[in-house]
């Protein structure tokens, strides 16, 4: 947002409004004193739930005077900045920041730090509570108000959280090569094409933008716009969730169905095989691939991608799998009808799954895509992992808002059921 020096102070000079903050800066020493952390926070949570909005900083907010940021006094106050944004705000802020040259009443071009603030895909609560912008100025959200803007940006929305435009997002962020795995060749232009398939959305104002959806399938860098939309994967050596037993660990990114391959060739990189004669040699893995193949799917496809800051976590350890799947489970489902029960929060991205083939050097997944949509992923967890181990895998919801799965590794002792 306006993007030239000269566009810039011409919005300055007409004062601030819905997409305009300005504020002076002031330090003691290396560290800011105005504006104070909790108020700045309060302002860019209010614009984070409102509109896209750029704040000016080294502006006076009632002459509209250039004052200007000391050079030496540039990194501190991007610094305050970036704290405030990933502190003072639940969840964080994303910004864009610049530094640039504007000039003063007698024309001597000073030092300013301009913050692009996208509207944003949640709800924002900082130090004050949960603000909204109208006009110039913020204000707090009333219950009603509060509650109407959660149900328009969480799982439960009439728009699907999935459908919902990314901010700061564009056609230009989808590959090519991936959206066209869910399209047929036509000769209308690519933006209806992936509108139609809701890969693309339109915004209130109608600039266009990628889908949640899309950029979880089509993007080749999700992470960028979609910070938590990844898998932590740990191997512990021994039983216990302790970093100094860590053997390896990867931070698994890209497309969801890249994120899938990578977190199967962790655990095939990671799993012991042990041989047993019954009576013949016979190989047996820590755990069913064709299970955990199954179990990262459910957890990609059916997880609650509102909820920010939280991220699938892929835990090995000697005895057993975990999988933690953020989110509460959908609709009606419960632990204890998960394998009979068929529901899913995420329509659209299992649609796509189930479009995406299985590439040959998965595994032995037995899976030519990586969604039937027949209900039957749990019935097979359960069943290749008690087949393989002798013990039915549990599942546990925590707190209402995150799902784990744990599987059991097979013993060298065990009998091997080869039906």
């Amino acid at each position: 947002m306006f993007d030239s020096p000269e566009e810039l102070l011409q919005k300055i000079r007409l004062g601030e409004d819905t997409s305009l903050e300005l504020k002076s800066v002031q330090l003691r020493g290396n560290r800011v004193s105005e504006p104070k952390r909790d108020d700045l926070a309060d302002e860019i949570a209010a614009i984070a739930n409102t509109h896209d909005g750029v704040l000016v900083l080294g502006v006076d907010d009632k002459t509209r005077d250039i004052d200007g940021i000391q050079l030496a006094n540039l990194d501190a106050v991007e610094r305050y900045v970036f704290e405030i944004c990933n502190e003072s705000i639940k969840p964080a802020v994303i910004f864009l920041s610049f530094r640039i040259q504007l000039p003063d009443n007698a024309g001597v071009l000073k030092p300013v730090i301009k913050v692009e603030i996208p509207r944003s895909l949640f709800v924002h609560e900082s130090p004050g509570g949960y603000f909204h912008r109208q006009g110039s100025s913020k204000r707090k959200m009333s219950p009603d108000y509060l509650a109407r803007l959660f149900q328009q940006r969480s799982q439960a929305r009439l728009i699907r959280f999935e459908e919902q435009p990314v901010p700061q997002s564009s056609v230009s962020d989808l590959s090519e090569a991936l959206w066209r795995r869910y399209t047929t060749r036509s000769e209308e232009v690519s933006e209806i094409i992936l509108l139609k398939r809701n890969l693309l959305s339109k915004e209130e104002n109608g600039v266009i933008r990628a889908s949640v959806a899309g950029v979880l399938l089509c993007s080749e860098h999700p992470e960028r716009f979609l910070p938590s939309a990844f898998v932590e994967a740990v191997r512990y050596r021994g039983v216990r969730q302790d970093s100094n037993y860590q053997t390896d660990a990867r931070k698994i990114l890209g497309p969801l169905d890249q994120q899938i391959n990578q977190s199967i060739a962790f655990l095939k990189r990671n799993q012991t095989v042990k041989a047993t004669k019954q009576p013949h040699r016979v190989e047996v893995p820590q755990f069913s691939e064709r299970a955990v193949f199954e179990a990262i799917v459910n957890a990609m496809a059916h997880r609650d991608y509102s909820i920010f800051g939280s991220k699938i976590r892929f835990f090995m350890f000697d005895d057993r799998l975990e999988i933690y799947s953020p989110g509460s489970l959908p609709n009606t489902v419960t632990v204890d009808n998960m394998a009979m029960r068929q529901a899913t929060r995420n329509e659209l991205i299992t649609c796509l799954l189930a479009e995406t083939p299985v590439v040959e050097t998965v595994g032995k997944v037995e899976r030519g895509f990586y969604m039937e949509k027949r209900g039957d992923g749990v019935p097979i967890i359960i069943h290749e992992s008690k087949k393989l181990s002798g013990k039915e895998p549990v599942y546990r919801l925590i707190d209402e808002s995150e799902l784990l799965l744990t599987i059991y590794a097979a013993g060298v002792e065990q009998q091997v059921d080869t039906d």
